[in-house]
């Protein structure tokens, strides 16, 4: 009697057997730097927050259905370590970051709700910060006047195909839709195809972010090559927006030092005369060097130092830093610890 029991109340604990094929995770990166900034004359210290990487708190799992079909969800906010209130980067809303429930199986998977757009995880893989930080390649990007940051942030709404992760020998993809829902500052769409074999990774993106009138294109093209003793990477991205035109081209290295990385990397961004026109376009150059110490799998120690030297109508500035004036050049350097759980 005693062992039928207690049978019945793990039974009841675990809501019966299809729960023992789904997991669900809490997970979270706590990341806090302490910052130097300048940009001109004016200069700031301070505590940060997501200096390697974005502090957040979230919580994923998934089921399996059978059949090699699984079901999941993903929630994720960010965290300001200095403040502990919800990023403004995620504009305050708690799970910004992600919010996404799928399908998967032998066919890839099909992802629902906010996250990343295919054609801004093109641009992470091929930036060592994977736009974090002071050394953010991010810092040089602009909509060119569309009010439509999609093509290379998050976007609402997006429906979203990956192609299956194996079976393809390295190749990938990947297709995502956001609906504007009555507004265009949200409509976008992208596309990317690559392909990750051994230490060769090549990349392609295309993406259009809509506004009222017009949409922003952005296009993208990226290569990296893991020789062992470094990771040389190059990507070249055009945006446009009507008449007016950005072009970046970003050559970056990482390479393993001790019980840590070094990485660097070297950004020029033009602007044609149209974007010129537009209020803090301009020519850009962003030059970053860091540097990890993994005391754990879970913990590092990090350093980095990164300027960005406008020209023209440029007003550019690194992470946290004062804003600009017309061709004024901005920097900053941080010393900070990470801890993933």
């Amino acid at each position: 009697m005693k062992k039928a029991l207690i049978a019945l109340a793990v039974l009841g604990l675990t809501g019966g057997a299809a729960v023992a094929q789904s997991s669900v995770t809490l997970f979270g990166v706590i990341d806090a730097d302490v910052k130097y900034v300048k940009t001109g004359d004016t200069t700031l210290k301070k505590l940060d927050s997501s200096g390697l990487n974005t502090s957040r708190l979230g919580v994923r799992g998934t089921e399996d259905l059978g059949g090699g079909l699984k079901a999941g969800f993903w929630l994720e906010s960010e965290i300001n370590t200095d403040t502990g209130v919800a990023g403004a980067a995620s504009g305050g809303a708690f799970w910004a970051r992600r919010a996404t429930v799928s399908l998967s199986g032998d066919f890839g998977e099909v992802r629902l709700g906010r996250n990343k757009t295919a054609s801004r995880l093109h641009l992470e893989d091929f930036d060592p910060t994977a736009f974090t930080g002071l050394g953010s390649v991010k810092a040089v990007y602009n909509n060119l006047g569309s009010g439509n940051n999609t093509a290379f942030d998050r976007a609402d709404n997006l429906v979203s195909y990956s192609l299956p992760t194996e079976g393809l020998g390295g190749f990938y993809g990947g297709v995502d839709v956001a609906a504007g829902e009555g507004t265009t500052s949200n409509k976008h769409q992208s596309v990317r195809v690559g392909y990750k074999d051994g230490p060769l990774h090549v990349s392609a993106t295309y993406a259009n972010a809509y506004s009222a009138t017009d949409k922003y294109k952005l296009a993208s093209v990226g290569v990296s090559y893991d020789l062992g003793v470094a990771k040389p990477s190059f990507v070249y991205t055009e945006g446009k927006y009507g008449a007016a035109k950005q072009s970046i081209w970003t050559a970056a290295v990482v390479a393993p030092l001790g019980q840590g990385q070094v990485q660097a990397s070297y950004t020029d961004s033009k602007a044609n005369t149209a974007a010129d026109a537009i209020s803090g376009v301009g020519d850009a150059k962003l030059f970053a060097v860091g540097y990890v110490y993994n005391l754990s799998k879970r913990t590092a120690l990090y350093t980095t130092y990164a300027q960005i030297e406008n020209n023209g109508l440029g007003r550019f500035v690194v992470a946290g830093a004062p804003a600009a004036a017309n061709g004024q050049k901005s920097s900053g350097f941080d010393v900070g610890i990470r801890h993933n759980f």
